[in-house]
């Protein structure tokens, strides 16, 4: 069995956040680990903390991702302990030497088992559907959408003929309720996009022109709805998704095309939503194909995350993509072991990047936003209303790019720049560019990566 062997770069590219690194670095003392162990399959550590019990962490290293455990309550994933244990293997693996305990044992059988069980259950033929039924409740559905879509048009209606005037200070409390009729209506992606609207409303001294946009986009998914049957089947699939109705992860991965690639890992972040629900967001792309791919996953009331990721390796692996008109969201299905870091796959010229985006914003314009990498393109400072933006030469004319960056990054990221051309990855909503990972121009060193970001509203599943 092949493992995942990380130099202290990789590991501290797992971090969550600035404050876990740091807390990590405070926790590589001997003395706060009685007992640490390793073999091909896991490496495992016990961390001496406040209490009289010391904390079990654990780490599955025989695949493409790690897999992370531990027995402290924080939230975050990787933990600080988990980080650590790592840390202190990168730097000294020759102290690794204690037998596997039980509880790393239980652990790997129970992941073991679990394993086995999915791979059982995708080799078992799936049981007799009842066509006609089912097809009744997706008609079903579709009216019940179809009706929140007409009176969704119908308020829309009422609000432009009030005119964007009669907005002021923040949206009231119609729209709050509109968005709850969406929601039983069974189109609560009707009702998330709206509460986005809503968000706009007197922010910023161009909101009116930004609330069109939005209000557009729910226009066009009201129209969408009424030509469900005219539409094409990929097209519909878009449209399903956009309105809130997911398609179940066993479907994409029984029937959703699959692409054989070796991927790297372009970034990965996690948001905080409401509710203690955390979603992570890890962007891929395939050597061979160039194809991009988007994996979701959620975690509720501190649960880790299955799988761990590291920004610029590379995985070889199977996708299963969900259906569509430019599919990027895509599931794993299998994995081959990582490969160390490797440069970003790309290198085309910059005109490209944008036929690209705009051919999938046309494809599929329901989608909350879309991966875009800009070359050779330098940080700068802007004025207090749009602060942050890349900057390069096309032509010899001047052009730029509006960036939605929290300021500690963006001035860390410009001090770890020096200035100098950069290669940046990130997500497009439309109006501004939300970077997720930054590199040397020659894409050989990862200088930074957007670990976390905060949404300030409930947003649809993205592309």
């Amino acid at each position: 069995m092949s493992r995942i062997n990380l130099g202290v770069e990789q590991v501290l590219a797992l971090s969550p956040d600035e404050a876990s690194t740091k807390a990590a670095r405070g926790l590589l003392a001997p003395s706060r680990w009685p007992l640490l162990g390793a073999h091909d399959a896991a490496v495992w550590g016990e961390c001496q903390g406040s209490g009289s019990k010391p904390y079990q962490t654990q780490v599955d290293v025989s695949g493409a991702a790690l897999s992370f455990r531990c027995s402290c309550p924080s939230r975050k994933f990787p933990c600080k302990h988990g980080l650590a244990l790592l840390l202190l293997q990168a730097q000294d693996a020759s102290r690794f030497t204690a037998a596997e305990p039980p509880w790393v044992a239980q652990w790997l059988a129970a992941r073991k088992e679990r394993v086995e069980k999915q791979e059982a259950k995708a080799a078992t033929p799936p049981p007799s559907v009842d066509l006609v039924a089912s097809a009744k409740r997706e008609a079903q559905r579709w009216a019940r959408m179809a009706q929140g879509a007409q009176e969704l048009a119908l308020w829309l209606d009422d609000l432009s003929r009030k005119g964007l005037a009669t907005l002021t200070g923040a949206a009231d409390e119609s729209w709050n309720k509109m968005a709850a009729r969406m929601v039983d209506a069974q189109a609560p992606g009707l009702g998330q996009r709206l509460l986005q609207a809503a968000a706009v409303v007197g922010r910023g001294a161009d909101w009116p022109a930004r609330l069109l946009v939005h209000l557009g986009g729910l226009q066009l998914l009201v129209d969408a709805v009424a030509q469900v049957p005219r539409l094409p089947e990929a097209l519909q699939s878009d449209l399903r998704q956009a309105m809130g109705w997911p398609i179940e992860r066993d479907t994409v991965v029984a029937s959703g095309a699959r692409v054989r690639d070796t991927w790297q890992v372009l970034a990965q972040v996690q948001l905080e939503r409401e509710a203690r629900l955390h979603e992570r967001r890890v962007w891929l792309q395939g050597r061979n194909s160039q194809r991009m791919a988007l994996l979701l996953d959620f975690a509720y009331a501190g649960k880790a995350f299955e799988h761990s990721w590291s920004v610029g390796a590379e995985v070889a692996a199977t996708l299963a993509f969900y259906p569509g008109t430019d599919p990027l969201r895509a599931i794993l299905v299998d994995t081959a072991p990582a490969t160390a870091h490797a440069t970003p796959t790309g290198g085309a010229a910059m005109e490209q990047p944008w036929h690209v985006l705009a051919a999938r914003m046309a494809a599929n314009p329901w989608a909350m936003g879309w991966p875009l990498c800009l070359e050779s393109v330098v940080l700068q400072y802007g004025t207090t209303a749009q602060p942050w933006f890349l900057r390069w030469q096309d032509r010899a004319q001047d052009r730029a790019i509006v960036l939605c960056m929290d300021s500690d990054d963006a001035w860390r990221l410009l001090a770890l720049s020096g200035g100098m051309p950069l290669r940046v990855f990130g997500e497009w909503d439309g109006e501004c560019l939300r970077p997720l990972t930054a590199w040397r121009a020659d894409g050989t060193t990862v200088l930074w990566s957007a670990n976390t970001m905060l949404i300030l509203t409930l947003v649809g599943e993205g592309a």
